[in-house]
């Protein structure tokens, strides 16, 4: 799948305490594309998704998201231009309910930060389709600290679209979940990037979800891009298997 380019890396390099955590980085995402960065632990993944975020600034080399350079630009501002990020641990306000966490998510999408804008019937309409959507609207109500790992991924991933992205990037988002919950997970989440059409770039080490899921797999080693292609082709690479999958399982 390729197309219009969302996202695209020139010679993107930066290193901590002398390890190369991007090193020559050159890489496109297309809109509407879901892919998956696998790879071994400290080869650089998430770093990539944190200098596509803002929250880590290269030593040489850009990002583009669109023809909007990001290099320089705070976490904030990224997020406002259509880029909405999710942790391996999910970052919600643990004392507010469910649904307040939505309605504080749309607030930022808008720029209505009274108390009293938080409960605008559209808003409040847009969250309850949202939650809806991944079968969270019974657990509305609940304090985000009493609810089970599962559920909290799930309003995790609820909260990044309701920030109405075009490019949505994860790291890990079933990590910590049971089998049957990380299938239900993606289940649900799958039909709304396609119908969306949003780019989704997945920082993943369980195989059989990218096998699954993915259209494009991007294989990570040492800082560089090792391999690139559609699962069946770069699941099947004996070096990959060898080399980096090796060292996820």
């Amino acid at each position: 799948m390729k197309g219009q380019v969302i996202i695209s890396s020139k010679d993107l390099h930066v290193e901590f305490g002398g390890v190369k955590a991007a090193n020559g980085v050159n890489l496109h995402i297309y809109r509407g594309q879901i892919a998956s960065i696998i790879g071994p632990n400290g080869s650089g993944k998430t770093t990539f998704l944190n200098l596509c975020t803002g929250y880590v600034r290269p030593t040489h080399g850009s990002v583009l998201f669109g023809d909007k350079d990001l290099t320089r630009l705070k976490p904030r501002a990224i997020t406002r231009l259509g880029i909405a990020r999710t942790f391996q641990l999910p970052q919600l306000f643990s004392e507010q309910s469910v649904l307040e966490n939505l309605l504080l998510a749309l607030a930022a999408r808008d720029g209505f930060w009274t108390l009293s804008s938080l409960y605008r019937k559209a808003a409040r309409n847009e969250a309850e389709e949202l939650l809806a959507i991944f079968g969270l609207l019974g657990q509305a109500g609940r304090q985000i600290g009493s609810l089970p790992e599962g559920v909290r991924k799930l309003v995790d991933i609820a909260v990044a679209l309701a920030l109405s992205p075009s490019l949505l990037l994860m790291d890990e988002p079933t990590s910590g979940v049971s089998s049957q919950e990380k299938f239900e997970i993606m289940d649900m989440l799958m039909p709304v990037l396609r119908r969306r059409n949003i780019a989704a770039l997945l920082v993943e080490h369980d195989m059989e979800l990218v096998e699954r899921y993915m259209d494009r797999v991007i294989v990570w080693n040492a800082g560089q891009v090792a391999a690139d292609g559609p699962p069946a082709e770069i699941l099947q690479n004996e070096e990959v298997l060898r080399n980096v999958i090796g060292g996820v399982q």
